[in-house]
């Protein structure tokens, strides 16, 4: 170590030349001495402890990465990315922060729109990270910033340099710094495996040695928090072509082979700044074919059987999968059972979907009653760990009568259905989601049996139904539902529900605070993956200045005063466009067939109902999203998730003034507008179009709360809920020792009762 501190403080002094021939020549020197352990070192294809495979039966994984370190390296990534497009992969790009050029916002956000990755490479890649220990915290400091401000979740050192122990101070998912061989880096020591591994936080200030986190593969007894690490298993391309002055890719292809044959994980660094186009090569420079020669190797001879991921993703399914620790779970709920009702059709609601994949990554069986909405889907289904019964019941909208009966039978077959089940399967949790309220009373045999019943708020039903269908605030049916919800959450050993709003309602009314948590509804991160606010919102003035809606079309959601708006907007905004995504409802038509909507003229766009998948791609096509809606005790109380969805892909949103969303966002975070006053959203619209620096400004803002209340953050508070409700007692002895700061083992799974 201390001969690359010297080595790298003297290193701007020597000429270019000089450096690469004294590094040629101690290569050749070891590569000699290094032929029984490079390319391929034995021993390192053994698989991690517990070792199952990859997803979907995959052959092996293959992780390609491009360390950008250079203007020239910054020019040749958009040729980069095209070539690897046409032939079918995707990759990750990862810059230098403070290095000797400039990243535009604009080409990381060509590379994560079209599916690539954007990482932080080192500081400022001088070789000098890890000096010393207060250097290095001072610019992790720094580090972490740019990570925040790009997006990235992983990070790779200049020169490979490491400490795997300081890297904790990095906000990271992953860190690629490592290899499985490589005697030519200045720090050559290896992992000695082909496979990603979990490096945990370490519980004393003394760095681990390299043999001890090779102990630790695959091992996830000891681990609490950390991170994964990829290391590079194919031979640099520096390496390779201009340092060893290879002219062919074999040694690539024999080491993917081999990788293949063990089921490893091929990952590879190839530089954009030392590939050549015109494909010429020279000592800086190897023609690009070498590499489209190895993608052409995989595409044929491997086709359909390896998983080409971006590191973010192998990361996120080694942590779920082999480490049993997602966000922390400790996978504290193996052997437990839960049952889950629910009036909805289970594969499309979010919320409860979420939560209940969240239980079985930590550990739990989880059994879904729900409603079967289309005759093509099967009457039972394993959906994502997740064993789910349908109903033959389709939820219609027509009329009290048939939300009552609805409603009967739902609960009578859910009473049925858990009265039978509980005579041969003992659960321990009944997860009911609410509507109706009265559904956590299906429950009942299995609490007798000992199980917690944890129900679930997603909306208030007195001020809904009254939104719905009209009915006075002291009429009977309304009285009749505030005194059902109070006997729901009295019935119920715990209560979730949705915003800060909620909570005040049904605590003012129904029950004491301390019973209610908050879980907000947020996007789908996988789905709805993170931009930050880019300067994208300077629009091209040859295009039309696009709004977006979308989600349910009925009359509170407002629709048709946002066609009210654009109408008014038209007179100085004559290019503005209103794009509507959602089903077909009754409201739509009459919204169809109004004169405001023939007036546009083509302006306003039914595009129809789209998955979330294609509602985050349209997102991108739009230059402002809005939430128009109308007066109303329910939209008062609301906070929608749409407004997150927008934020998180980088885009400005207009929202109404209702404590259920200033309860989370200031009033310099979003554009608001009063319920249902169209001229005031019009205003706003102009405001947005007019003012594109003071749009970034509230986008950034706007983005700060959203990052806040991610899923990430919120499965936390929802994991924690279930935890204490199931196991107080020792939930109650982990946050005290977290409070003071004493580190422990992870959580025993908690034994099944019964």
């Amino acid at each position: 170590m201390l001969r690359n501190k010297i080595y790298y403080r003297i290193k701007p002094l020597i000429p270019w030349p000089v450096r690469v021939g004294i590094r040629r020549l101690f290569a050749h020197r070891r590569r000699v001495l290094a032929r029984e352990s490079w390319p391929i070192m034995p021993g390192s294809e053994k698989p991690p402890a517990n070792w199952a495979g990859w997803p979907d039966g995959k052959k092996f994984a293959l992780v390609l990465t491009h360390d950008v370190e250079s203007w020239p390296g910054v020019a040749k990534c958009h040729e980069v990315m095209e070539l690897e497009q046409e032939l079918g992969f995707r990759s990750c790009f990862s810059f230098v922060p403070q290095g000797d050029y400039t990243i535009s916002r604009t080409l990381r956000r060509d590379l994560t729109r079209n599916g690539f990755e954007v990482g932080v490479h080192d500081l400022n890649h001088d070789g000098k990270l890890f000096h010393n220990r207060a250097d290095f915290s001072e610019k992790a400091v720094r580090i972490n910033r740019y990570l925040t401000d790009w997006g990235a979740v992983g990070f790779r050192s200049a020169f490979m340099l490491r400490n795997l122990d300081w890297l904790h101070e990095l906000n990271i998912q992953y860190d690629s710094s490592t290899f499985d061989t490589d005697p030519f880096e200045p720090q050559p020591d290896g992992v000695g495996t082909i496979f990603p591994f979990w490096v945990p936080k370490p519980r004393s200030r003394n760095q681990p040695g390299i043999a001890d986190y090779r102990s630790l593969i695959g091992d996830d007894s000891r681990a609490s928090a950390g991170y994964v690490e990829l290391p590079y298993t194919l031979p640099q391309d520096s390496t390779l072509f201009l340092l060893l002055g290879e002219r062919t890719s074999d040694i690539w292809l024999q080491k993917l082979d081999w990788i293949a044959r063990h089921g490893g994980m091929a990952l590879v660094d190839v530089h954009p700044d030392y590939l050549s186009f015109d494909n010429h090569a020279n000592q800086r420079v190897y023609p690009a074919a070498k590499y489209a020669e190895l993608l052409d190797y995989l595409g044929e001879r491997y086709k359909g059987q390896f998983w080409n991921v971006t590191p973010s993703e192998l990361a996120t399914w080694y942590r779920e999968t082999l480490v049993g620790q997602d966000a922390g779970s400790h996978r504290r709920f193996k052997g437990k059972k839960a049952a889950v009702l629910l009036y909805s059709e289970y594969k499309s609601d979010a919320r409860p979907r979420r939560e209940a994949e969240a239980l079985v990554k930590s550990g739990m069986e989880v059994d879904v009653i729900c409603l079967r909405q289309n005759p093509d889907d099967p009457k039972n289904e394993c959906i994502s760990g997740v064993n789910v019964r349908r109903v033959p019941l389709r939820h219609r909208r027509k009329g009290k009568l048939n939300y009552v009966l609805q409603y009967g039978f739902f609960i009578s077959f859910c009473a049925g259905t858990l009265a039978l089940r509980s005579l041969r399967k003992r659960y321990d949790l009944v997860h009911v989601h609410n509507m109706p309220d009265v559904l956590v009373f299906s429950g009942i045999f299995s609490k007798l049996r000992g199980a917690r019943l944890l129900l679930d708020l997603h909306d208030p039903m007195p001020e809904l139904m009254t939104t719905i269908f009209g009915f006075q605030e002291k009429s009977l049916p309304v009285s009749i539902l505030m005194r059902t919800e109070k006997l729901s959450i009295w019935f119920a050993d715990q209560v979730l529900t949705v915003n800060l709003a909620c909570k005040r309602i049904f605590s003012s009314r129904s029950c004491k605070d301390e019973k209610i948590q908050v879980v907000m509804n947020c996007p789908d991160e996988e789905i709805f993956t993170f931009i930050p606010a880019d300067g994208s919102y300077i629009r091209q003035p040859d295009k039309p200045f696009v709004l977006m809606y979308h989600g349910s079309i009925v009359e509170r959601h407002g629709l048709d005063l946002a066609i009210k708006a654009l109408g008014l907007v038209r007179q100085s905004i004559p290019e503005a466009e209103l794009r509507v995504y959602g089903s077909p409802t009754p409201f739509l038509e009459l919204v169809r067939e109004s004169v405001e909507w023939k007036a546009m003229d083509g302006a306003v766009k039914y595009m129809g109902p789209k998955s979330l998948e294609k509602i985050s791609e349209a997102i991108l096509e739009c230059d402002l999203g809005i939430i128009p809606n109308r007066r109303s005790i329910f939209t008062e109380i609301n906070t929608p998730t749409r407004i997150f969805e927008y934020l998180s892909r980088g885009k400005p949103v207009i929202a109404p003034l209702a404590p259920g969303i200033t309860d989370y966002f200031g009033p310099e975070d979003l554009f608001y507008f009063e319920l249902g006053n169209a001229p005031e959203l019009a205003q706003r619209i102009e405001q947005v179009y007019r003012n594109p620096f003071q749009v970034h400004e509230m986008v950034e803002r706007g983005q700060q709360i959203y990052l806040n209340h991610c899923w990430k953050n919120e499965k936390e508070a929802f994991l924690d809920t279930v935890a204490k409700l199931l196991s107080p007692e020792v939930y109650a002895n982990e946050v005290d020792l977290a409070e003071r700061g004493v580190s422990q083992p992870p959580l025993k799974a908690l034994e099944p009762q019964g």
